[in-house]
């Protein structure tokens, strides 16, 4: 066996209340294997106490971490061995790809230098040969252009190719096995089943095992042979991947499938996992929609251009939106769907004139928004507003809930004094799920979906018609996911609001979308109700797309 954990427990110092030490519990006694030449999933909800697992075996965790048990690697224990032995093992036997790779690159290197350092450090390469055996790694890994990216920086490429690189440097030194945290989660679906079928088929060359963490079932049932699901540091379940698909026997397992938005079903509401488990249905129908509903907004031949400086006086312009055309209708929501750079987030942000159009009209309430004055605009923005991707960042971290929320109304003169606006406030945190205590509270103290919770109630605060939600549930887990899309139905249901929904997982457009655009190198391909382009879409570069949808575990045809 190449490795076994038994009985591991994780726990963090707290430190002391009123002299007594506290402790919180993360791992509470967890045993499974990864045999050679494996994929090991494990699968869990964000708290679920699968990232500690993992990165306990080679003790990359905070110094007020205790472990206690047995990880046995190739039969020796590395809860007992000494760190220079971990340093030897990790990234010559034991390698880690993470989620975010920007959080793992370092900025100021070049991919180059960073491919290298572990080629000279453990297997003692001098730089000339490293530089080259760097080269060949990136052919491994696909990457576009191999030559000229050892000589680029992090910040020069996209999600997938960083991903790539991270990749490139585990494989450095040939691992015995390659630990992934969450490789694909904020990737595009496309970009997603090239990194799963690349770590497939390195896995499958070089014989090496992996331990792949995810909280998406859908997404490991493509590439595990064996499933550990977890949740509150505890193993529900574990088993072969065919018998974790086809006969889940945890309810826990069985609500992880059925939360993620489906492409042959779309029910008026998703489950959610405490309601899926305490046998609950999935809650009132959502209210019919309106087809002659007024339309609020009018976009016409948008257009975004930027413009690149090449030499010394020169400059290239790049069209990131050309002619984007449609119409909103109140109480509607407009899916726009496609692969990071087709232009969906500049066309999102073009609408909000956070970037400024090129060309093209917005029309809101018979007024074109881009030929707007400062003040015109001031007042009108506080009727679109948007959502963005990553709600770490979107929220101030020294401001309470309760200032983030009462803010934006004083800016606006909503309200008649403060103790109304926090009233308000208050009112608001209930509608998206939050509690009275979350008002004094800091965003740190919240998860990603609380998080994007508040964001949302932030925007509601303002009265909004339209909310431009970019990529709004596309870090969360599939549990929280499920939460959030049904409360945007809610929301809609209750304030007639419009939405103008970017993603890249048309699952998720399908489940909330009325009418679906689907982007390519800037310009719309195809633009038809949600229903028609999951059933019959036109254009090779939608049925790619689709394509790409993860389906968890198929089994293979007689």
């Amino acid at each position: 066996m190449l490795l076994s954990i038994q009985d591991l427990k994780v726990s963090f110092r707290m430190g002391k209340v009123d002299g007594v030490a506290q402790r919180a519990d993360a791992v509470k006694g967890v045993s499974f294997d990864v045999p050679e030449n494996s994929i090991v999933a494990l699968v869990g909800e964000s708290g679920s106490g699968k990232s500690v697992t993992a990165m306990s075996i080679l003790n990359l965790l905070p110094d007020n971490a205790e472990r206690q048990g047995r990880i046995l690697w190739q039969g020796k224990d590395l809860l007992q061995t000494a760190l220079p032995e971990l340093q030897t093992l990790r990234g010559k036997d034991i390698a880690c790809v993470f989620q975010d790779p920007m959080q793992s690159l370092n900025p100021v290197f070049t991919v180059g230098a960073q491919i290298v350092e572990p080629l000279v450090k453990h297997l003692g390469l001098t730089k000339k040969q490293a530089l080259a055996r760097a080269e060949e790694l990136l052919v491994e890994v696909g990457m576009p252009e191999p030559k000229r990216r050892l000589h680029a920086y992090p910040h020069e490429m996209s999600g997938g190719q960083q991903q790539r690189v991270m990749i490139a440097m585990a494989l450095a030194c040939e691992p015995k096995l390659l630990i992934a945290d969450e490789p694909t989660t904020a990737l595009d679906v496309t970009i997603q089943r090239q990194i799963l079928e690349l770590v497939g088929k390195l896995k499958d060359k070089h014989r090496m095992s992996v331990l792949f963490i995810s909280h998406d079932l859908g997404v490991v049932g493509e590439i595990a042979d064996h499933v550990v699901v977890m949740r509150h540091g505890v193993i529900r379940e574990q088993g072969p991947v065919a018998g974790i698909f086809a006969s889940p026997q945890d309810d826990y397992t069985k609500a992880l499938l059925a939360c993620r938005p489906s492409l042959t079903e779309n029910p008026p509401r998703l489950m959610v996992i405490d309601d899926h488990i305490a046998g609950k249905g999935a809650g009132h129908a959502a209210k019919a929609k309106d087809p002659d509903a007024p339309v609020v907004l009018e976009v016409r031949s948008l257009a975004k251009s930027f413009f690149i400086k090449e030499g010394l006086f020169g400059k290239r312009e790049f069209k990131a939106v050309q002619d984007v055309n449609f119409r909103l209708r109140k109480g509607h929501t407009l899916g726009v769907v496609g692969e990071s750079g087709s232009g969906k987030t500049t066309m999102g942000l073009s609408l909000l004139r956070l970037h400024e159009p090129t060309g093209g009209e917005v029309i809101f309430e018979g007024k074109d928004l881009l030929k707007l004055s400062d003040a015109e605009r001031q007042h009108m923005r506080r009727r679109i507003q948007v959502v963005f991707q990553n709600p770490y960042a979107s929220l101030n971290p020294r401001f309470t809930i309760g200032q983030t929320l009462v803010e934006p109304m004083e800016i606006h003169g909503i309200g008649q004094d403060t103790a109304e606006r926090e009233q308000r406030a208050r009112e608001l945190l209930g509608k998206v799920g939050l509690d009275g205590k979350a008002f004094g509270k800091y965003p740190h103290e919240f998860s990603g979906g609380q998080r994007q919770r508040i964001a949302i109630a932030r925007c509601l605060t303002l009265n909004p018609d339209v909310l431009v939600l970019d990529e709004a549930v596309s870090a969360l887990d599939v549990s929280v996911q499920a939460q959030v899309l049904n409360l945007l139905k809610d929301l809609q249901d209750e304030f007639g609001l419009s939405y103008v929904f970017i993603s890249h997982d048309l699952a998720v457009v399908r489940f909330i979308s009325d009418e679906v655009l689907v982007m390519k190198d800037g310009r719309v391909v195809e633009q038809a109700g949600a229903e028609q382009i999951l059933a019959a879409p036109r254009e090779d570069y939608t049925k790619r797309l689709l394509a790409a949808i993860p389906r968890g575990y198929q089994p293979a045809a007689a």
